[in-house]
Order: structure tokens, then sequence, then C-alpha cells
């Protein structure tokens, strides 16, 4: 059964402003401008297109799935209990939490708190005032006081002697370095084995 819609009378309908309806007809099509449209078309990149396809073949994965292919499974529950260390924290943290819990503060003590501000020693002060006259001596020292002074460098030379020991000893270790073994003349070694004379024999005979 179709239901059947009222139109609208002349009254309820959309009042327009004068001036936009005498705007609206007496508009001049021959001002428009003639535009050529340019519809751009932007091709996806490598990437976007590898994750769209990612994608639907993730879609397409699960709609398509085979429930039949899930293999039946049995889920074992454990059930680990603490062990005696664990009992004994449980127990020393549970006691803590019921001791502060309950805790009685009209057991606690009056106490009065007094503040103690011990004076620094004869020495300390003697020591600080030393340490305060050094700081203040550094910071106002007045250096128009200071005096003048030239520095002259001493480079002494040693005497002769020692310079002609110098010149014996350089001489002699050059001459070590610079030997020429080539120089040396062949020699031969004669071993000489005198014998012995008759006062020799005869005092050997009497010893």
């Amino acid at each position: 059964m179709a239901c059947s819609v009222d139109a609208p009378s002349l009254k309820d309908l959309p009042k327009v402003a004068t001036d936009l309806k005498s705007q609206l007809e007496g508009f001049n099509q021959s001002c428009l401008r003639d535009v050529d449209t340019n519809e751009k078309i932007v091709l996806p990149s490598a990437e976007d297109v590898a994750k769209e396809k990612q994608h639907n073949a993730l879609l397409q994965g699960v709609e398509q799935f085979q429930t039949s292919s899930l293999r039946k499974t049995e889920t074992v529950e454990k059930i680990v209990l603490p062990n005696a260390l664990d009992v004994a924290a449980e127990k020393t943290q549970k006691s803590l939490f019921d001791g502060i819990e309950k805790f009685d503060a009209t057991r606690l003590k009056h106490t009065e708190t007094q503040e103690k501000n011990p004076l620094p020693d004869k020495d300390v002060v003697a020591a600080e005032k030393q340490h305060q006259n050094l700081l203040d001596g550094v910071e106002h020292f007045d250096k128009t006081q200071m005096k003048h002074t030239t520095t002259e460098e001493k480079n002494p030379l040693p005497p002769i002697e020692a310079i002609e020991a110098e010149k014996e000893k350089n001489k002699f270790l050059n001459g070590i370095e610079n030997f020429d073994p080539t120089k040396l003349k062949h020699t031969e070694t004669c071993e000489k084995n005198p014998l012995p004379t008759k006062d020799i024999i005869e005092q050997e005979k009497t010893a």
C-alpha cells in the first residue's frame, strides 16, 4: 500500500531574496569564460601497489579460510604453586601491611626536638680568618707595588779540559766505528815450549 505525499503549498515553499532573484533572472551567460578541464589521474607507486596486493591477499585469506583444516587441540591449564620463599615473602609483606594499617598512634611517646647549632672552635676560626686574608690579598693585590726585574739567561760553557776530553772520546769512538779490518796483516802464532836447563833439573830433584 503506497503512502500519498501531499505537495507543499505555495506559502510553504522557500523564499528567494528579491535582489538575488533579479540577479539570477538577468544573468548574462556571455560573460562566462571558456575553460578547459584537465583531468589528472595520479598513478600509485610500486610500494602502494604492493601494499594493496598484500592487503587484498590478507582479506581473501581471511574470507576463504577453511575451518575444516584446523586440528583439534586440548588446552591443559597448569597451576604453578609458589615455593617456600614466595610464601614466606608474602607472609612478611602481609604482616608489614597489617602492622601499618593497625598501628596505634596513642602508644607513641611525646618528644621535644632540640635544635643545636654548635659554634666553631678556636682553631677553625683562626684557619677561616687565614683563608679569608689570603683571598683578600689575592683579590686586592696592588700591581703598582711590584718592581721591574730583568731575567738573565745563563748558559755556562764547559771548561777547556772537558772539551778536550770530549774530543778525545769522540775520536776514539769514531776510530772504533770506522775501523777497516781489511788493513790488518796476516800473522802466524808460533807456540814455544822451552826445555828446562840443567840447574832447573837439579833443583827439581832436590826439592
